[in-house]
């Protein structure tokens, strides 16, 4: 395959690590007052397949009695492709939350703590090879999706490639806006790719409280046959769609009965099969 070399890169700012595993903040977009992305460097040594998490964070507040610090760390999806020199996530704020409330705050200079071990189903490897791609996605479950979307493996494999992304509010949708319009745009994948490339992609976004062109949750979108209906399509079989899931515990449980019940099976690395779900957060 054809390397290719990330486009519009935020120069990475120098400075010397000094925490374990550490990485420098290279870039900050507050999205919304609830969602946030940054860039990081990438570890030298870091191969990942598209799709994979790793886990970050930062050090937690010294022991009051020893002093000593403990890592604070959550998995977080990796938003950038494979072949990108940086490393992008996808957050939300959580005013309470041990990491988040203080992750919010990172400005470019800055280190995080990077383990760089990736892992995760929501990979090609998973999926038994199909002709339509859906990929299911609410709030920051976006992330493993940005990543597959500029991947060429996935316009190489598949003939259509869907994305829903269902939230609470259209602001909320703004980040996978962007990023499936810079993905149309990018010169690099269409030069690898043909010029047709983008007409693979199908986005789907929806809100579930703000008014929107398209309302309503993506599970009962594609109950009552609506999905399908916008996008011209007759339904979802096994032996063409493929289908990858992440978001709430009760998206991916409902996801599960419906993607199950057109008779698609859930896969694994170690067993492809039509579906895979990522379980090791929520997003």
């Amino acid at each position: 395959m054809t390397e290719l070399k990330p486009v519009n890169q935020t120069s990475a700012v120098k400075a010397t690590p000094t925490l374990p595993d550490a990485q420098i903040v290279t870039d900050v977009k507050h999205w919304t007052d609830r969602l946030f992305s940054f860039r990081v460097s990438r570890p030298a040594s870091l191969r990942f397949r598209s799709g994979e998490f790793v886990m970050i964070g930062l050090m937690g507040d010294p022991d009051p009695k020893t002093g000593k610090q403990k890592p604070l760390l959550r998995a977080y999806s990796i938003a950038s492709p494979a072949w990108d020199e940086e490393l992008e996530f996808y957050s939300i704020k959580v005013q309470d939350g041990p990491l988040t409330s203080r992750l919010q705050h990172i400005k470019p200079g800055d280190q995080i703590i990077l383990r760089p071990k990736p892992v995760g189903t929501l990979v090609h490897d998973a999926l038994l090879p199909g002709k339509r791609l859906w990929f299911f996605a609410t709030g920051t479950g976006l992330a493993p999706f940005a990543s597959l979307i500029r991947e060429p493996q996935t316009y190489e494999d598949y003939d259509q490639i869907i994305l829903t992304h269902t939230c609470r509010d259209v602001a909320e949708l703004e980040y996978g806006r962007k990023l499936v319009e810079d993905v149309r745009n990018d010169a690099l994948l269409a030069e690898l790719m043909g010029e047709g490339f983008a007409d693979k992609l199908v986005y789907y976004p929806t809100t579930t409280r703000e008014q929107s062109p398209r309302m309503g949750r993506v599970t009962d979108l594609l109950k009552d046959g609506t999905l399908f209906r916008d996008l011209g399509i007759e339904g979802m079989s096994a032996k063409d769609d493929r289908a990858m899931v992440c978001g709430s515990i009760g998206l991916n449980k409902d996801l599960k009965d419906i993607l199950e019940s057109f008779g698609l099976r859930e896969g694994a690395n170690s067993d492809p099969a039509e579906y895979v779900v990522e379980k090791a957060f929520v997003g």
